[in-house]
């Protein structure tokens, strides 16, 4: 019976140290911490990402308005485009994290590798948003 408190214990502790608000991502300096706060690097990169795409699909919108009906496509190809992204980084990340399977770095690794290849798509964004002057 103490084995199943302890590890409940040890589960729930980052969540109870997550809601204290007593992380700083600063300067982590436990696994779990580091875990958070790649945690929290990722969802801030997701917010960018989301941004960015909103803009560069009003481009590529834009682009469409200046072309024939029949030459239209340049708002579908980037949303279908991104629909494939997604799955895409999702499970090149998910690969990236066996390589630490099982092991308490393993959601680092994930977050970190999101957080890039998020950065990287970010960037391909831009330049869409870039090439229309925007």
């Amino acid at each position: 019976m103490k084995q199943i408190v302890l590890a409940a214990a040890i589960i729930l502790s980052p969540v109870i140290a997550v809601a204290d608000d007593k992380i700083d991502c600063t300067d982590p300096q436990v696994q779990m911490e580091m875990n958070y706060c790649a945690g929290e690097a990722y969802k801030a990169a997701d917010a960018r990402l989301n941004a960015v795409y909103k803009k560069a699909m009003a481009a590529m919108k834009q682009i469409d308005g200046y072309l024939d009906e029949d030459q239209r496509g340049a708002a579908d190809a980037l949303r279908e485009a991104q629909r494939a992204w997604i799955p895409f980084r999702d499970k090149a990340c998910e690969a990236e994290g066996y390589l630490v399977s099982g092991g308490s770095m393993q959601p680092l690794i994930i977050y970190e590798c999101l957080t890039k290849l998020t950065g990287q798509r970010i960037g391909q964004l831009n330049f869409l948003v870039e090439g229309m002057g925007n």
